[in-house]
Formats: C-alpha cells, sequence, structure tokens
C-alpha cells in the first residue's frame, strides 16, 4: 500500500499543475489571488501555505528584479528576523566582488526540507537584506528538531543551517521592505487564514443541515457566518481598494489597510474555532483527523498576527488612514 500524500506532495503537485501560477496583487485581478490561496488552505492549511509563500516569491521576484519563479521549482520566503539565530551575507571575493555567500541559522524556514528556492532576509552590516538562494547548492542543511506542536507540522517549518552558501542580492537594502507590496503579501496570508477557518467550520455546517438541528446549533452557525462572511468581504475591498491603487500605493495606506484585514480575519478565525467546539463538542475534535488537524492548523496559523502589538501600529495611523472617521 502506498504512503498517503502529505501536504509538501500536494503542495508540489498545485504548482507543477500550474494552479499555483496566481494574479500578482495589485495588477487588476487580486481577487482571484487571494480567492485561490482561501481556497487551496481551506483543502490543506499547510499545503496552501506552502504555496502562499511561492506565489509571495513570484510576487516579490517580478515587482523587484523583474523575474519569476519556474514551474519546476517550489519557493519558500524566510524573513523571521528573531534576535538569534542569524544569517550573514559577505562577498565571497571581499569588498568589491560580486559574489555573495551566506553562513548562519535561519529560523522559521516553511518548507524547509522540501523547497528547491528561497528568498532570505540575511544581515549585510547588520542590516537586512534579501537574497535569492538555490537550496539544492551544497552548504545548505535543514535541521529536523524544534517543531512540536502537530499544528501545522505539514508546513515543514525548520531552521535551515547555510555554510558558504552562494546567493543572489535582490534589489537594494531597503528594496523587500520599503514598498507597499510587502503589505500587499500580507494579506495574502489573511486570506490563508481564512481558508483555515473555512476548514474549521466544515462540522458546524453539516451538523446545521441534519433535520434535528437545534437553535443553539443555528445560532453558533449564524455566528460563523458573520465571522468568516465579513472576513472575506474585507478581502474583496482590500482587494478592490488595490487594484484601483496599483502597485505604486501610498505605503502608509497599504500598511495600515494590510494590519487591518489582517486583525479582521484573525479575530473571525479565532471567534470560529470557539463557536465551532461549543457547537459540536469534543466528538470532531476526538474522531474526526481531519477536523482535528484543522484546528490544530488554525490556531497556529493565525499567530503569525502579532496581537496587541499590531493593533497598536493600527491605531498609530488610524487618525490618518482610518477612513470611518472621516
Amino acid at each position: 500500500m502506498s504512503a498517503s500524500p502529505t501536504s509538501a506532495d500536494l503542495a508540489r503537485s498545485w504548482v507543477r499543475s500550474g494552479r499555483a501560477e496566481l494574479p500578482l496583487p495589485a495588477h487588476g485581478d487580486t481577487r482571484a489571488r487571494w480567492a485561490e490561496l482561501t481556497a487551496m488552505c481551506s483543502s490543506d492549511v499547510s499545503a496552501g501555505r506552502l504555496v502562499e509563500a511561492h506565489a509571495d516569491a513570484d510576487a516579490i521576484l517580478a515587482e523587484i528584479e523583474g523575474t519569476r519563479v519556474a514551474r519546476d521549482e517550489l519557493w519558500g520566503v524566510w524573513a523571521a528576523e528573531p534576535p538569534t539565530p542569524v544569517v550573514t551575507a559577505r562577498r565571497a571575493g571581499g569588498t568589491g566582488s560580486g559574489d555573495w555567500v551566506l553562513d548562519g541559522v535561519k529560523a522559521w524556514c516553511s518548507g524547509g526540507d522540501v523547497c528547491t528556492h528561497a528568498l532570505i532576509t540575511a544581515r549585510d552590516d547588520d542590516e537586512p537584506r534579501l537574497f535569492a538562494v538555490d537550496l539544492r547548492s551544497p552548504g545548505v542543511t535543514a535541521r529536523a528538531d524544534g517543531w512540536v506542536n502537530p499544528g501545522m507540522a505539514g508546513s515543514r517549518t525548520t531552521a535551515v543551517e547555510f555554510r558558504d552558501v552562494p546567493a543572489r542580492p535582490v534589489g537594494d537594502r531597503r528594496s523587500y521592505l520599503d514598498r507597499p507590496g510587502f503589505w500587499h503579501g500580507g494579506i495574502g496570508v489573511a486570506a490563508c487564514w481564512l481558508g483555515a477557518g473555512i476548514a474549521v467550520a466544515r462540522p458546524l455546517l453539516a451538523r446545521a443541515g441534519r433535520p434535528d438541528a437545534d437553535a443553539h446549533t443555528l445560532a453558533h452557525l449564524g455566528a460563523v457566518d458573520v465571522a468568516l462572511g465579513g472576513a472575506a468581504w474585507a478581502l474583496d475591498a482590500a482587494a478592490a481598494e488595490l487594484d484601483a491603487d496599483g502597485p505604486g500605493a501610498d505605503i502608509t495606506a497599504a500598511r495600515h489597510r494590510a494590519v487591518r484585514v489582517r486583525a479582521l480575519v484573525e479575530a473571525a478565525v479565532d471567534e470560529t474555532i470557539r463557536r465551532v467546539g461549543r457547537a459540536v463538542g469534543p466528538g470532531p475534535l476526538a474522531m474526526d483527523p481531519a477536523h482535528a488537524r484543522a484546528v490544530a492548523d488554525a490556531q497556529v496559523y493565525i499567530r503569525q498576527f502579532h496581537a496587541e502589538h499590531d493593533l497598536a501600529l493600527l491605531g498609530a495611523t488610524a487618525r490618518s488612514h482610518g477612513g470611518w472617521a472621516r
């Protein structure tokens, strides 16, 4: 008997089939891009998360240097910058050389042992800078330890070690962060969160469709409809705004929009997890592997929203970019 396909297998199949070739954000069809990410994550959260990073890498490369990813490649975007560990970049032949190499350990690398390429932030004179790396190069080692939670385990998130690994700089030191597209990509992650919430809600939808569904079940479903439906509306509205503004939008407005949408979707998925658990009880969590995995995945994934830190960032720009107060 052959083994069941993993989330990584599914992500690779979506990339090879062309399903991961999504419209670029802010180029006229952003809604279709995000809707496809939502659909993939509602099918398999970890697989959709891997494709989101691949599609984000494609958009980053297109925006900064005019290149695109290939169908036989699977890209990650590894840009977490904790205090430790760090990856440093240096010129292989000393100052003035055009060749760069990376050394160090990068944490939080989704697809660390399955991606063929990655966009990686590394320290250039102690400032993060973006580099493109072929992960099939000698000197790249994915570490197998570290991830203990079953949630998002299928995303194969590991630390990755680099030793004298050739790298290509993508833009200059500020090209990655100082652009509206950085924030557009953040909303793409929220589209994936919505898919995770939809996956969690399926047992409640099935329970509400039974002839013996009581008023409490329907009330919980109504609340979930408000939460997830509102999140979907927020994504649709944001997509329309991005396409109207184009890729050269004001970066402060882009940041405010992104953090607001992420906050809305995170709250919607959090509410969905709570409501579904109260409505259907422990049975699906204990006996339905797909539901148990969907809940575990969603609980971990939405923690990428930085809670009160991001809400404080939102409040700091609400006076000038909130919109609703004017």
